[in-house]
């Protein structure tokens, strides 16, 4: 009885992974980040979400979200933008985001078996945030308000969900890609995503260049 929430937006060059430019042109970066929501929304296919949403910025939804229920970002930090969907949610609920393919359905499963006295789910990312957030009640004001893409973000979060009193369980850390030398290790980590193969094509291709 858990929602997922995948929180992804459109892949166009020059708005989305622009970390990696360079030694990646725009187009490559994009074409990363595509991947890496088509590994991610492979992993999660065979979950027992009672429901899929795609909390998503942009117009074009990624292929394979057929049947999810798009709700867009509203405006504002991001700190807001995951508050309100967690206030418009009901029941378990579990939240990750795009930038984290080698993610597994072993790495999540925790979060859809829900064991008794489990109030929240955290998953820190190796940058300092984190690459998930779940919670049995949803509450959007235990988000509202703490700094994003900081070294300390999921530092703050975590202490917000202990401070109200939940009963956290902790997922596996995972590296979160933003830089080029994060794309290369993901790739080492889950050399059978295609977000893997495209980060051997192109090293291959700027090894034929030079």
């Amino acid at each position: 009885m858990t929602t997922l929430i995948l929180i992804a937006k459109e892949t166009i060059p020059g708005k989305v992974k622009t970390r990696l430019h360079p030694p990646l042109s725009l187009e490559q970066a994009a074409t990363l980040a595509a991947h890496a929501i088509s590994d991610t929304l492979a992993a999660v296919a065979d979950l027992p979400a009672t429901r899929r949403v795609l909390l998503f910025d942009g117009v074009v939804t990624p292929a394979g979200t057929e049947g999810w229920d798009v709700v867009h970002q509203v405006a504002g930090d991001l700190d807001e933008r995951l508050a309100t969907v967690f206030d418009e949610v009901e029941g378990p609920t579990i939240l990750i985001g795009m930038d984290t393919p080698q993610v597994s359905a072993l790495d999540l499963a925790p979060a859809f078996a829900w064991p008794d006295g489990v109030d929240a789910f955290f998953g820190p990312a190796n940058d300092g945030g984190f690459w998930a957030l779940g919670m049995a009640n949803p509450r959007g004001d235990l988000i509202r308000g703490v700094p994003m893409s900081r070294h300390d973000t999921g530092r703050i979060q975590l202490e917000r969900l202990l401070d109200a009193g939940l009963n956290v369980s902790m997922l596996p850390e995972l590296t979160d890609v933003d830089t080029f030398d994060d794309a290369l290790e993901v790739a080492e980590i889950a050399p059978h995503t295609a977000f893997a193969a495209a980060v051997t094509t192109f090293c291959d291709a700027a090894l034929v260049r030079a």
